[in-house]
């Protein structure tokens, strides 16, 4: 025991002890005195002893109240620390009880509050995806129809180069027909004009000496010389 209080009933039960001891050794008879001592003698230190023991004794009841009471005082000191410290947990758990149930209703405001937030923020999207949703909708229909119609032009457009490069084919194989056709009338009429040109050509060199000579003799009648023009 650490506490002042325990020191004392401590040092109380201690000479209460030494008192036991004291009065035991006083009555218990000493082995060192003689067997002839008087009888007168023995009886006076009797009275002594029964004296020095009614002390002891009363000595030793007076110790003992007190220790009782210091007990008792002791019993009832910590009686009102316990029930102080009772007290003062009971009033720590209702403040405790008080903060956890204020906590509570403030995390139940808490959680509807962001419920509701939620709900408005859900309803927001809702009716803005909504829109969204239809435009993206109306928008994959729209590159669905474009891409129907780009494939249907490079479908066409592919028909087209082929009918174009199949009609070239024939246009070519046509002009290199024409051509060879041509070429060999060319040849013809230039084989046949050259002929005729060979034919009619002593003719014609007859006639332009004959002009000539005529010529000549005209301006020879004029006074001119063929040779000065």
């Amino acid at each position: 025991m650490s506490g002042s209080p325990y020191r004392e009933i401590q040092q109380k039960q201690e000479r209460i002890l030494q008192v036991g001891r004291g009065r035991d050794s006083k009555e218990m008879p000493s082995k060192t005195k003689g067997k002839g001592m008087k009888a007168g003698s023995q009886k006076k230190k009797k009275n002594v002893g029964a004296d020095v023991e009614a002390k002891s004794a009363h000595r030793l009841a007076v110790l003992e109240k007190e220790l009782l009471q210091d007990h008792l005082a002791l019993r009832r000191d910590e009686a009102r620390r316990a029930k102080a410290s009772e007290d003062q947990l009971r009033w720590r758990l209702r403040v405790l009880e008080a903060e956890l149930q204020e906590a509570r209703s403030e995390g139940k405001a808490v959680y509807a509050e962001m419920s509701r937030q939620c709900q408005v923020l859900r309803k927001e999207m809702e009716t803005r995806s909504r829109p969204l949703e239809e435009e993206v909708r109306g928008l994959r229909e729209q590159l669905e129809t474009c891409q129907r119609e780009a494939e249907a032009a490079r479908e066409g457009a592919e028909q087209a180069l082929r009918e174009r490069d199949q009609t070239l084919a024939q246009l070519r194989a046509h002009v290199a027909d024409m051509e060879a056709k041509y070429e060999e009338i060319l040849h013809g009429s230039l084989d046949q004009l050259l002929a005729k040109l060979r034919a009619v050509k002593p003719q014609w060199d007859g006639a332009v000496l004959r002009l000539h000579t005529k010529y000549k003799e005209r301006l020879r009648q004029f006074g001119l010389n063929p040779l000065d023009l």
